[in-house]
């Protein structure tokens, strides 16, 4: 069993907060890790535990994140002070794409399966 079939979202969300930074979005800052990550996040989780990625629309634009087994998982919220409010309308990864490119989202997923190979 590889360490892929038994990641939690706990382990998921330390590697992705050890991992993310100005390589994984340019919009990254110390003072706001998550901001800006968003898209290259949903698709690095989809790629990790499956389930759908979906949307929200906020005043910056599209809120990308993660539908698994019928459960919201937005790693990325914590880039906000205000809440959201969810409207889960369905997406895909090219649409996430739009708010990445390749070598944020290589960068970030060979980071994070680094880091979670550590918890082996």
């Amino acid at each position: 069993m590889s360490t892929l079939d038994k990641v939690t979202i706990a382990q998921l969300l330390h590697a992705l907060k050890q991992t993310w930074s100005f390589k994984s979005s340019s919009k990254w800052s110390m003072d706001n890790p998550s901001k800006g990550q968003c898209g290259v996040t949903s698709l690095v989780v989809n790629d990790i535990l499956g389930g759908e990625i979906r949307k929200t629309p906020l005043f910056e634009g599209w809120h990308f994140y993660n539908m698994i087994h019928n459960t919201r998982y937005d790693f990325t919220e914590s880039q906000f002070n205000e809440s959201i409010s969810y409207e889960d309308l369905p997406s895909n990864r090219e649409e996430a794409f739009m708010d990445t490119n390749f070598n944020q989202y290589n960068y970030l997923k060979s980071s994070v399966l680094k880091e979670l190979s550590k918890t082996e």
